[in-house]
């Protein structure tokens, strides 16, 4: 006799972990070239390039997060700023039945790989239209910016003699 308390598919279905993405969007997006137009006419060696990035969550309800990427970019040749760029761009995501532990590894890597291409883009075509090649990015590895973010708030909470750091596999809680 089947056991009467087994979920049925469509309660299953229900109950399985799900992650949406229900929209994208440019929060920010700054663009300069203080030297036009003689920077774009101007020749010379390959400029060096800065790109930092970073990701930020916010809850916005209880299953819903918007997941945000900084992008800051800048080139230089000759110690002259060829141009700056500033991008904020987010998503938002619907996450369901997803478990506590799993929770932060999802918001903070997964989500930002899957905006990624877009916002990498967007700063691509913004370069090339302020005169200059397009800025291609080169893959990000969220993975190991939120080891490295893991790591500095260990460090953190150990320098404070605070609570002891998160053990391997733990993760801190989004805001």
């Amino acid at each position: 006799m089947a056991d009467e308390t087994a979920d049925t598919p469509a309660q299953q279905a229900a109950n399985a972990p799900s992650m949406n993405l229900i929209g994208q969007y440019i929060r920010d997006l700054s663009f300069e070239n203080p030297g036009a137009p003689a920077s774009i006419m101007a020749g010379g060696p390959n400029p060096n390039f800065q790109v930092n990035i970073n990701v930020g969550v916010k809850k916005q309800s209880d299953d819903v997060y918007a997941i945000e990427l900084t992008l800051n970019a800048k080139a230089e040749r000759d110690a002259k700023t060829l141009f700056a760029v500033e991008l904020v761009y987010g998503g938002v995501f619907r996450l369901r039945n997803v478990p506590e532990s799993q929770l932060a590894p999802l918001l903070m890597v997964e989500c930002p790989r899957l905006i990624f291409p877009f916002a990498r883009q967007v700063l691509a075509s913004v370069t090339q239209q302020g005169g200059f090649p397009p800025l291609m990015m080169e893959p990000v590895d969220f993975m190991a910016i939120y080891r490295q973010n893991l790591q500095a708030l260990a460090a953190q909470q150990a320098a404070k003699g605070g609570a002891p750091a998160p053990a391997n596999g733990d993760a801190p809680k989004p805001n």
